[in-house]
This record gives structure tokens, C-alpha cells and sequence, in this order.
């Protein structure tokens, strides 16, 4: 059984916290993957304040195991959502988009960790230093927002910057990757596309479908000269983007068009208009199972890399 510091930080069986994908992380994922034995993260979004509380409560019903909510720091009404996270006292939060340091004493008050997404050794350091519990250093080959370095080269950095656990994120969804991130220092992995194709992932049949189609070369980054670039899978959205992107239209026009499409994608099945947020390991994902299916096809694989390599060095003292 593969244990870290980051099983004990969270309560949890395994050292693996699902992605807070708005529209697409419900209640219904959350508690499946915390009931796995790993963590499940509700997605707010933009979520209204009264619809975040009715998933955490629905949450609480599907399980009796800490889960978390994962917060956008840049919406509008980010401090409502704060609100219900702690009037819910919710076990865990993941920020995005935003410095939590105003938030964390609050939440701390009540015991909930506090766990902040980063894309760069400078934003780990100063997120360690507003008390943050834990990073998870995310790379550009995740789905959604993202940053410009590679999961590869951006964990074993920051885990050298900080003494907090540093969660791997970006282009993981097997247990390869989570032997990957293990060794290269990580306490343990996010994992995002590879719940979307989850039985119980709500998201629309059709962005199931279009992940489990998608090859090693089917996602691309749209909206960079937004400051917010996105990773979404090829289709006639991408193409619009990119063609404004080469026209040099004004960033509006491009926040325009990207207004609505996540919904368009996750809840109406809009595979061709719609914003189908997904990472590069689209390619690595074959089929739907069960999230707790899922977290044990993880570890099981990553138990059989971490011998498989034990009996390399072996091999090599022998010789």
C-alpha cells in the first residue's frame, strides 16, 4: 500500500485528490472518489452561493469521508462562496486564480486545509509563506487553466523551494504517472481528465465520449493573449480561437467567445461550440469505470513500477 505525509494531512486511504473541474466535478464525483479511498473535490466555478451549499450537502449524504471544494479566487462572488465553504465546514479547499492569504486564518479557525494550485516555484513559496497546508504544483499539461512549465520539469523544483507537501498535477491518469511523481518528490497526485470518463462523473455522455476518442495530439491551448489560457480539446471552438488569436483580435472579442462554452460542453453535449476542457493524458484514457475502480487501478499500478524498478537496481548490483 503506497502511503504519504499528504494520506495523513487529509485523512485519506490514498495519496490522491480528484481536479475541482467546474461543471463537471457535482457532488455525485466528489463523494464517489472520497468513498475510493482518495479525495474528492467539488468543482464551485461560478457557482451561485446556494447551489455550492446544496452540493456540499449532497456531498455529506453520498459520504461520510472528508471531501473538498475547489475555489476560484477571480469570480465576482468569491466571498459568498467562502462563506458556504466555511458555514459547511468543508475539510479541504484548493484555490485557483487568486491568493488565498485572506481567507486561510478563516479557514484554519475551523480546521480546514487550505490547498492552493500553482504553476510556479515564486507563487509555492509565497502561498507556504500565507500558511497554505499543502500545493499542488500544476503543470501545462493539464486540462483547463494552465500555466507554461511541464509537470516534469515544475514538481521537483518547487518541491526543493517549499517544506509543505507538493501535490503533482498535469498528465497523470495511470498509476505510471503516480510512480512518476513519487519520485521525482511529490506526496501525491491531482488527477482531473482521468475522472471525467468516471461512472459517476455527471458531465455529459458526449465530452465522455469525445476524451476517451481523443490521441496524444488532440488537445490544444486557446485564449493566451486573455492572460487565462485554457486547454480544451480540437474541435470548431479551437479553431475560432485561433484564428482571432492570429488576427490579433481585442481580448474581449476572445472573452466573449469563451463566455458559456464550458457549460455549452459539460452540461449540453456541445461538442463542436462548446469548451471541452481536458488534459494531455486524453490519449491514456480507454474506457469508464468506477472512481473507486479507478483510484485501485492507481496504486496497483504504481506499486508494480515502484518493484519493477526496486528489482532494476537489484539487477544492477549484481552485476
Amino acid at each position: 500500500m503506497i502511503k504519504t505525509k499528504l494520506c495523513d494531512l487529509l485523512g485519506i486511504e490514498y495519496p490522491i485528490i480528484q481536479g475541482g473541474m467546474a461543471w463537471v466535478s457535482t457532488a455525485e464525483l466528489a463523494a464517489a472518489v472520497s468513498n475510493g479511498g482518495g479525495l474528492g473535490i467539488i468543482g464551485a466555478g461560478q457557482m451561485p452561493a446556494d447551489i455550492l451549499r446544496e452540493e456540499i450537502r449532497k456531498a455529506k449524504q453520498f459520504t461520510d469521508r472528508p471531501f473538498g471544494v475547489n475555489l476560484l479566487l477571480l469570480v465576482p462572488h468569491i466571498k459568498e462562496l467562502v462563506d458556504v465553504v466555511l458555514d459547511e465546514k468543508v475539510a479541504v479547499v484548493t484555490t485557483g486564480a487568486g491568493n488565498p492569504g485572506a481567507y486561510i486564518s478563516k479557514f484554519k479557525e475551523i480546521g480546514t486545509k487550505v490547498i492552493p494550485v500553482i504553476p510556479s516555484v515564486a507563487l509555492a513559496q509565497r502561498m507556504e509563506k500565507v500558511g497554505a497546508d499543502a500545493v499542488v504544483a500544476e503543470g501545462t499539461e493539464s486540462g483547463g487553466h494552465v500555466g507554461e512549465l511541464t509537470t516534469m520539469a515544475l514538481v521537483p523544483q518547487v518541491v526543493d523551494a517549499v517544506n509543505i507537501p507538493v501535490i503533482a498535477a498535469g498528465g497523470i491518469a495511470d498509476g505510471r504517472g503516480l510512480a512518476a511523481a513519487l519520485a521525482l518528490g511529490a506526496a501525491g497526485i491531482q488527477v482531473g481528465t482521468r475522472f471525467i470518463c468516471s461512472t459517476e462523473c455527471t458531465v455529459h455522455e458526449n465530452y465522455k465520449k469525445k476524451v476517451l476518442e481523443a490521441k496524444d495530439r488532440d488537445t490544444v491551448v486557446t485564449g493566451r493573449p486573455t492572460g487565462h489560457p485554457v486547454r480544451i480539446i480540437k474541435n470548431k471552438l479551437a479553431r475560432e480561437f485561433e484564428k482571432l488569436e492570429k488576427e490579433c483580435a481585442p481580448v474581449e472579442e476572445l472573452e466573449k467567445l469563451g463566455t458559456g462554452k464550458l457549460k455549452a460542453a459539460a452540461v449540453d453535449g456541445d461538442m463542436e461550440f462548446g469548451s471541452v476542457m481536458a488534459g494531455q493524458s486524453s490519449g491514456l484514457v480507454k474506457s469508464i469505470k468506477p472512481a473507486a475502480e479507478i483510484l485501485e487501478d492507481f496504486i496497483k499500478e504504481a506499486e508494480e513500477v515502484i518493484v519493477k524498478i526496486q528489482n532494476l537496481v537489484k539487477e544492477s548490483d549484481k552485476r
